[in-house]
C-alpha cells in the first residue's frame, strides 16, 4: 500500500514539473518589434536574408557576423543603418530553439538568399509616419528663444545692436 502511495506521489510531481516547464517557455518570449511580421508572436528568431543577419525577439538584439565573430547588438551595423526593416523580408525561424541560430547560417544563406521573398508579410505595427509638423524644430524659420532673447523682447529692444549681430568677428 505504501509503494502505491509513493508511486502516485511521484507521478503527481512529474506532471506538476512538466506543466511548470511549459508555462515558463511561453512566458519568456518577448514582444515582437513593430517591424516584425504579424502572426508570429511566439517565435524567438527572424532571419533577415537581405543583410544576412538574425534578430532575437526575446533579447531585442540583432545578431550579425562582424570582425571575425558573431555579434549581438541592439542596432544594426553602420553599413546597414539605412536598411528598411519594415520593407525587408523576415524569415521566421520556427524550427530552431536555443541561443545560436547562426549555427545553421550556411543553410539559411542558401535557402533564403539575398532578395528572397516568401509569402506576403504585414508588420506587427504600422510604419511610423513623420509629417512636416513633426519636425518643426528643425525648420529654419522656427525662432528659438533663450533667456537673453526673452529679456530683449520684454524690453522692446532697448539695446540696439545696429545690425551687427551677436556673433564673433
Amino acid at each position: 500500500m505504501k509503494t502505491i502511495k509513493l508511486a502516485i506521489a511521484g507521478l503527481f510531481l512529474m506532471v506538476a514539473n512538466a506543466t511548470q516547464a511549459q508555462v515558463s517557455i511561453n512566458v519568456n518570449i518577448g514582444n515582437p518589434p513593430a517591424w516584425g511580421p504579424v502572426g508570429y508572436t511566439e517565435m524567438q528568431y527572424y532571419y533577415l536574408p537581405d543583410i544576412e543577419a538574425y534578430y532575437d525577439v526575446r533579447a531585442a538584439q540583432f545578431i550579425y557576423f562582424g570582425g571575425g565573430r558573431w555579434v549581438r547588438t541592439t542596432y544594426l551595423p553602420r553599413q546597414y543603418r539605412n536598411y528598411d526593416l519594415y520593407g525587408g523580408y523576415k524569415v521566421v525561424l520556427t524550427d530552431y530553439h536555443g541561443r545560436t541560430p547562426y549555427t545553421y547560417f550556411d543553410r539559411h544563406r542558401v535557402k533564403y538568399y539575398k532578395g528572397y521573398h516568401g509569402a506576403p508579410q504585414r508588420p506587427y505595427k504600422p510604419r511610423p509616419v513623420y509629417g512636416y509638423n513633426d519636425r518643426r524644430y528643425d525648420r529654419k524659420d522656427y525662432k528659438h528663444y533663450d533667456k537673453h532673447d526673452k529679456h530683449r523682447d520684454d524690453h522692446h529692444h532697448d539695446h540696439d545692436d545696429h545690425g551687427r549681430g551677436h556673433g564673433r568677428r
